[in-house]
């Protein structure tokens, strides 16, 4: 089994996360915790498959490292 990679956040990425969950939470506390549960899930994925997506098949897009849904 592969070893999962570590997940760090910048602190720009923590602020918006942040900004976010209280915007939310002005209007539905509840909605503001499950959207956050499910970001905190959606990143922590990133740690067992670092690189999700399709490379592209346009050569420019390959370049800088871009990856498609």
């Amino acid at each position: 089994m592969n070893k999962p990679y570590g997940i760090r956040y910048l602190k720009t990425a923590e602020q918006d996360l942040y900004k976010t969950f209280e915007y939310i939470q002005k209007d539905n506390p509840s909605a503001a915790l499950s959207a956050l549960e499910k970001f905190d899930k959606s990143i922590s994925q990133l740690s067992l498959n670092p690189y999700p997506g399709l490379i592209p098949k346009d050569d420019r897009l390959k370049q800088p490292g871009l990856r498609c849904p």
